[in-house]
């Protein structure tokens, strides 16, 4: 789950964290009465979208004066922002950030990841902040500064030393950095979450590290244990198929290619993925109807996937276990009659109750392509998008 940048810092703040003071707007006459609010001369307008890259494409405005607060208001709010994050369809702007200015004496990065190949949390600092990490990590890898800590053991203040002093800082900014780098552990600890990003951390002229933007991912599967966190959900952010998906405890996300893939159990559905990629195809999305769909979940599964325009075939891809094959059958029969399935259909079913489930299709009269295996249906499935 994401959220905003201003309800990251919110939850920095909380924490101890320090970011620079700030308004939520959501029309022109808001955003001017926060300038006001906050003081000042100098004010930053932010897009509030769940994307990076805001800056780039328009969406973060210097203003120097409260007329300039107004024009920059009235040119974010409703504009669609199209960022390397959002895709080619973008994402408008609702809500506006309105935060006072800053003295910036140097711009930083600093970052926290789950790293799963060693079991650690790595966080990771670069003296290049304000820049795409992405870019930094292509050209210069060498500047970006890493140290993994075992969340058994936790945060150690020799860490926080290795990281200010590698990426140039000294004195009481280096003591500071620390300070802030252990704080913004601790946050991602305590909140689950999987991603913390800070981009630029910037030092002020004045000597204090500062957080000038924030970006923090949740575990979804953790949310059960921070209603507040959940709270602050913002659903027109998300994709209305995945919103849908996961009321009928589906796991759905939406990808850019052409071939709708339903499949049982996380590992199978990445599995069935990178076949068809193998097989020079592309998958529409990830979907994994779980061990204990029914039927109606499993049509509306098939709706969510043809809800896509893109799709121009489907592959079933069935292992049953738990997830039985004949309730899949029955699935593809009722999505059939009710929706119609109107693309190529590849059906690859094996394991609990396969044969009741084979007999279902076979008295259907449905015009589908069965496969023996995963080989057998990810090449049909790309051969039926190529005709």
């Amino acid at each position: 789950m994401n959220v905003h940048e201003y309800q990251a810092k919110d939850l920095m703040r909380e924490k101890g964290i320090s970011v620079l003071k700030g308004r939520v707007a959501k029309s022109v006459d808001e955003a001017v009465s926060a300038a006001e609010g906050l003081g000042g001369k100098i004010w930053v307008v932010k897009a509030q979208i769940h994307a990076g890259g805001r800056g780039k494409a328009g969406g973060v405005k210097l203003a120097r004066s409260l007329d300039e607060v107004r024009k920059y208001a009235g040119e974010i709010l409703g504009k669609t922002l199209v960022t390397h994050q959002t895709g080619p369809e973008g994402k408008e702007v609702l809500t506006l950030l309105v935060e006072e200015g800053c003295d910036i004496a140097h711009e930083y990065y600093v970052g926290i990841v789950l790293n799963r190949d060693i079991g650690k949390v790595t966080m990771m600092a670069s003296s290049e902040g304000g820049v795409e990490i992405e870019k930094v990590a292509a050209e210069t890898p060498e500047k970006i500064i890493k140290v993994n800590i075992d969340p058994a053991v936790g945060f150690s203040s020799f860490m926080g030393r290795k990281l200010a002093y590698s990426i140039g800082m000294s004195g009481d900014i280096a003591k500071k950095a620390g300070v802030f780098f252990e704080g913004l552990y601790k946050l991602y600890i305590d909140k689950d979450c999987t991603t913390a990003e800070i981009n630029p951390l910037v030092t002020t002229k004045s000597g204090n590290v500062i957080a000038l933007d924030a970006k923090l991912n949740f575990d979804d599967n953790a949310l059960f244990r921070h209603t507040e966190i959940e709270a602050l959900r913002d659903v027109s952010e998300e994709s209305a198929q995945e919103l849908e998906a996961k009321e009928y405890g589906l796991s759905y996300i939406s990808l850019d290619g052409n071939i709708g893939c339903l499949v049982n159990g996380a590992g199978l559905a990445m599995g069935t993925m990178d076949i068809i990629k193998l097989y020079n195809g592309t998958p529409a999305n990830f979907l994994d109807v779980g061990g204990g769909a029914t039927k109606e979940a499993v049509q509306k599964a098939f709706e969510i996937i043809l809800s896509d325009k893109k799709v121009k075939a489907i592959l079933v891809n069935i292992f049953g276990g738990i997830m039985k094959c004949d309730i899949i059958a029955e699935g593809i029969v009722a999505a059939a009659k009710e929706i119609g399935i109107k693309v190529p259909l590849v059906v690859r079913l094996e394991g609990t109750n396969v044969a009741l489930g084979k007999k279902i299709l076979a008295a259907s009269g449905l015009d589908l392509i069965p496969a023996g295996d995963l080989a057998d249906a990810a090449q049909k499935v790309v051969a039926a998008v190529a005709k």
